[in-house]
């Protein structure tokens, strides 16, 4: 696993307690705050995951 996909994966954990707490406290621009979030933070798990996948076809292009 990519240091990506661990930072993506807290960065939407983040955004949807940022999305949740807007709704409860009736906070648009915290809630689309967090919307934000949790989409950059889908974005960074691909990465992490495509250089996974990278890594993974190089590897196995340089076996024997």
């Amino acid at each position: 696993m990519d240091k990506e996909n661990i930072k993506g994966a807290a960065q939407k954990m983040k955004g949807k307690i940022e999305e949740i707490a807007g709704k409860v406290l009736s906070d648009k621009d915290l809630e689309l705050h967090g919307k934000a979030d949790q989409l950059g933070g889908a974005v960074r798990d691909a990465v992490g995951t495509a250089r996974d996948t990278v890594k993974d076809a190089v590897k196995e292009a340089n076996k024997p």
